[in-house]
């Protein structure tokens, strides 16, 4: 992803301005008018003059204009009597010119200027210290970015955009190992507080684990973009990031290709005939049916050269379906009574693929209870994918939370919660 995902969210930081705050008085009042040194919160009148020519330039946006005469009073600051005060005022203004001018650098000079001149009033600190944030982000200038973010929220800032840009600085600083962190805190608050995290803040946190090979957190980052902002392209990535990720088992191929079937991530013609063949070969020939059926509506499917083969995997599936059809039933209560429960959850699922769920799904269940599998995730993660076909949403992912295999079961049983909550 972009390093440059977050920009368009902090653009109003980038050319922020200080006219909301106004401009006090330049000049001294009549009362002080015959001391040598001006009052605490006025300007003489030889900075002030070039001082309030700069401001109305700069309120009509002719910052070129406004940066002469800013260079004025700037020279009449060199004059004996220099105050605290016209130091805060002229660099305030010479910034918010700047900022306007599109020259940052410049901007967060004057800012910080401006704030050590010691004469800030308490009101304007904390603003000033947001839009300096973003001056030096625009100025590419991020470690100082993040410390004036740092001070910003020190001093009592908590525009979450200040936050943003605090974070991005450090992505884009190149310390990956800390923006991680912050992005995980934030995420994590927003989730504890009830709120869906900023997409961008996941893109980001899935950018960095993807550049630093985390594929844990990639996965897991992953599928909270698609709980929260279910795109396709996430799905995309995250279909294959579990389908790719070392440790998958070769016999969860065919469940691999329902997650894909699911989520409308198919992206060959070979996908569909493979998993038509896998599932003819696991004995289900009403589910081999549904992948080709889905191929040919896709248009990747009766096209082209393979059109013929595509044709006769369709005639075999009907042919497996019509025998399947013919002896469905007779060795029901044979499962019933074995030892364990491997051909029971098998017929069962069978039935579920045929449209059968009240009948296959009580032979599940009792499945499950008999026991003995060889793999007993597997178990659990086909009887969750049962109650997910059968529209039992909230029990399915009761039953595929309890999936915890090491070999990537417990990965596609996430993604079918996943795809429930979605439709949910």
């Amino acid at each position: 992803m972009s390093q440059t995902i977050y920009r368009s969210a902090i653009s109003s930081f980038l050319l922020a301005t200080f006219v909301a705050f106004g401009v006090p008085s330049f000049f001294p009042s009549p009362a002080h008018a015959d001391e040598a040194k001006p009052a605490a919160g006025t300007v003489r009148p030889e900075v002030g003059k070039s001082l309030q020519v700069a401001v109305e330039l700069l309120k009509a946006k002719k910052y070129k204009e406004a940066m002469t005469k800013i260079h004025e009073a700037e020279a009449a600051l060199m004059l004996p009597g220099k105050t605290p005060h016209e130091v805060y005022m002229v660099q305030r203004v010479k910034g918010q010119i700047a900022a306007g001018a599109g020259d940052p650098m410049v901007a967060a000079e004057a800012f910080e200027a401006a704030i050590a001149s010691g004469a800030i009033p308490g009101a304007d600190k904390v603003p000033l210290l947001g839009v300096l944030s973003g001056q030096y982000y625009a100025a590419k200038q991020y470690a100082k970015c993040g410390d004036a973010a740092n001070r910003y929220f020190k001093e009592g800032g908590t525009d979450p955009s200040v936050r943003g840009i605090q974070i991005q600085a450090l992505y884009l600083g190149g310390d990956l190992a800390q923006a991680s962190r912050e992005l995980q805190t934030e995420i994590a608050a927003n989730e504890q507080a009830g709120k869906p995290p900023a997409e961008i803040y996941l893109q980001m946190l899935s950018d960095i684990a993807n550049r630093t090979k985390d594929s844990n957190l990639f996965i897991a980052t992953l599928e909270k973009l698609v709980a929260y902002y279910p795109k396709k392209d996430y799905w995309l990535s995250l279909v294959y990031s579990v389908s790719s990720k070392p440790g998958l088992s070769p016999r969860l191929q065919l469940d691999v290709l329902r997650v894909k079937l699911a989520t409308d991530t198919m992206r060959a013609a070979d996908e569909y005939i493979e998993a038509a063949q896998l599932a003819i070969q696991a004995g289900f020939p009403t589910e081999a049916k549904k992948f080709l059926d889905a191929g040919y509506a896709s248009g990747m499917l009766g096209t082209g050269s393979e059109a013929a083969r595509h044709k006769r995997l369709q005639d075999t599936t009907a042919k497996a379906i019509a025998e399947d059809t013919k002896s469905l039933g007779q060795d029901d209560a044979k499962a019933a009574t074995a030892a364990t429960g491997e051909s029971l959850i098998n017929m069962g699922l069978n039935y579920v693929f045929r449209g059968q769920a009240d009948k296959g799904l009580p032979m599940m269940e009792q499945a499950i209870k008999i026991g003995g599998f060889k793999r007993p995730d597997d178990a659990k993660l086909h009887y969750g994918l049962a109650l997910q076909l059968a529209g039992r949403k909230s029990k399915a992912v009761e039953a595929l939370r309890g999936v915890r295999g090491t070999d990537g079961s417990a990965e596609l049983a996430r993604l079918w919660i996943l795809i429930a909550q979605r439709n949910s």
